[in-house]
């Protein structure tokens, strides 16, 4: 909507996805159809350890309006509606799940070339109220977040961090957990490669955790990714186009420091004709 410093959830972004996108223990099987119309089907089985489940999911978009519908073997029924533009560079996402109406939430987006700002709230008689504010330009954004419970009327959280993004390279902090928590990531980029390091460290029991990974594209169609932490955590995973917009991804975890223990393995295969 605008060239502006993104939302606050985008402080950090590119750090957790290189070191937990597509990392999984579940076996997840999914197909997808699509219209001219802009209708998409989407089926999938998944396995969870010993749980089975299916879900299926639709998503229209209308003008400026998208809609997505997913329905599970649970009954349960998550439904979302997207506006883009109801205002200048303003966006709406309203959500609601049966039969758990006290699911349901609004939020609000507005962007800005120098700001963004967001908030949403749980659409009940007491709701839990998030806003978050960023400040700043593609380059450089300053962004702080808070959540206030209107029951207990007490804060449940606010968080502050600053982002700093180059050509081939971006780096992060954030305090979060009410100031109780620090963690710092700085990500290398390449044409085919990448690597990322972060820090967390919680100040009130003195706990330092350090992960390193990285990514490499071994051609167009492949590419391979893994992380080790400091607790001894080592993950791997592969993922690759089998056929235009068909993935198949397998991913593995083990802890180096209790051998004993059978690694995690997931597997899943996404088919797009």
């Amino acid at each position: 909507m605008s060239n502006g410093p993104g939302l606050f959830a985008d402080i950090g972004k590119l750090a957790r996805d290189l070191l937990t996108r597509e990392y999984s223990s579940d076996q997840k099987f999914s197909i997808s159809t699509n219209s001219v119309s802009g209708l998409v089907l989407t089926s999938t089985a998944l396995k969870k350890g010993v749980v089975h489940g299916a879900e299926v999911a639709t998503q229209y978009k209308y003008r400026n309006a998208l809609f997505n519908v997913k329905i599970d073997t649970d009954s349960n029924v998550l439904t979302s509606i997207t506006f883009s533009e109801i205002l200048p560079s303003t966006k709406a996402i309203a959500s609601f799940k049966v039969p758990d109406y006290n699911s349901s939430k609004l939020e609000v987006q507005y962007f800005h070339d120098h700001a963004t700002v967001t908030a949403a709230a749980d659409l009940k008689l007491n709701p839990l109220i998030d806003v978050t504010a960023t400040l700043g330009s593609p380059t450089i954004s300053f962004g702080a977040e808070a959540g206030y419970d209107t029951t207990s009327r007490t804060f449940s959280k606010y968080n502050v961090g600053v982002s700093v993004t180059m050509p081939h390279k971006c780096a992060s902090i954030i305090l979060g957990d009410k100031g109780d928590s620090i963690k710092a990531s700085y990500v290398q980029q390449s044409t085919r490669s990448a690597a990322v390091g972060e820090l967390y460290r919680k100040l009130s029991t003195n706990e330092n955790i350090i992960t390193v990974g990285g990514m490499y594209a071994a051609d167009h169609l492949t590419n391979v990714k893994a992380k080790l932490n400091s607790n001894g955590k080592l993950g791997a995973l592969l993922h690759h186009e089998v056929l235009p917009k068909s993935i198949v991804t397998i991913s593995g975890e083990i802890d180096t420091k209790t051998l004993d223990k059978y690694p995690r393995f997931g597997l899943s295969l996404s088919l797009n004709p």
